[in-house]
């Protein structure tokens, strides 16, 4: 018999396939226990379900208790990616977490104020990033600090313009960066699994004397990373900023359309770049993936409805249409 599975579920389903920390993933499991059809077609499905909340309960009141050991510098993954905030003392980093999330970091206008990892969520249009203010990076910075900047999906460096020793600190900030075997790249080079795309903020371009730091600045540093001047205060490029730093993810958006109906424009999937349109279909549903026959593409206006195969690469912005 078949499931007929209603779009509540659906939504219920892609919400737990999009959920980043276990409560989130339990209130998904629990909304698609409630909105599945009940029926001789879909017994096994809720049994699996109820086997799975069962589960992630246990699993979740066991982390309550084991999460009072964690070291204070985990910093729990969120929304499409996780990006750190590298930087010598005092070079901005706080200023920019508060200008482009809603975290309120201590500010301050001297050096060290930010002790511990602070996490934050950037909206880049319909797409949340984390991003992580650390601590600066000094030669008596421990290992964990360097761990995160290692796992973290990219890094953005901040310097300060208005910081007469600017050069100087940029220099001891990569070299430290480059003894900690860290490989800051840019995001559209090649690279291993093991370097970290990366990019220069050039904090403070509203700093007097800022602009022509940013010509020298550019160039001794312009071959290694992009470089983008900012301003946190006068939000200048911070929108830029956004974009460049959903780039570096290699994260793409994918909209979902039902045949007959409207496109659903709210809420893209986040996929990796590259992403066929087979495995877009597991995302969605694995029923769909398994019995998928063909799809449609709607793709900036230039593609408008055309058929397309399983193993057509999806571009961000994508709108799939997928037919089963």
């Amino acid at each position: 018999m078949p499931a007929n599975l209603t779009p509540d579920y659906l939504a219920a389903d892609r919400k737990f396939k999009e959920a980043t920390t276990p409560p989130q993933r339990l209130a998904a499991l629990e909304e698609m226990l409630a909105t599945i059809p009940k029926h001789k077609g879909t017994e096994k499905m809720q049994a699996d379900l109820k086997r799975r909340i069962a589960k992630l309960r246990t699993e979740t009141q066991r982390k309550k208790g084991a999460a009072r050991a964690r070291p204070f510098y985990h910093v729990e993954r969120e929304g499409a990616g996780q990006v750190a905030l590298v930087g010598a003392p005092n070079a901005g980093k706080s200023s920019l977490l508060a200008a482009l999330t809603n975290a309120t970091p201590e500010v301050a206008d001297y050096p060290f104020s930010t002790r511990v990892p602070l996490s934050g969520m950037a909206a880049f249009e319909d797409v949340q990033i984390q991003l992580v203010d650390l601590p600066p990076i000094t030669p008596e910075s421990e290992g964990w600090l360097y761990a995160i900047i290692r796992g973290a999906d990219g890094a953005l460096v901040i310097v300060d313009l208005a910081a007469a020793d600017v050069l100087e600190s940029t220099e001891q900030l990569m070299t430290l960066l480059a003894a900690a075997n860290i490989e800051l790249v840019a995001p559209e080079r090649p690279r291993d699994a093991r370097a970290v795309p990366a990019a220069f903020v050039a904090a403070k371009l509203d700093a007097p004397g800022a602009p022509a730091a940013l010509e020298v600045f550019k160039d001794l540093y312009g071959q290694r990373l992009p470089v983008l001047p900012i301003s946190a205060e006068q939000e200048v490029n911070l929108d830029e900023l956004r974009r460049l730093t959903f780039g570096m993810l290699e994260k793409i958006r994918v909209y979902s359309k039902k045949p007959g109906k409207k496109p659903d424009l709210t809420v893209p999937y986040i996929l990796q770049r590259g992403t066929s349109v087979l495995a877009a279909a597991a995302v969605v549903h694995k029923d769909f993936a398994e019995r998928l026959r063909y799809a449609r593409l709607w793709r900036h206006g230039e593609i408008e409805g055309q058929m397309i195969g399983r193993d057509h690469t999806l571009e961000d912005g994508d709108i799939l249409e997928l037919h089963a």
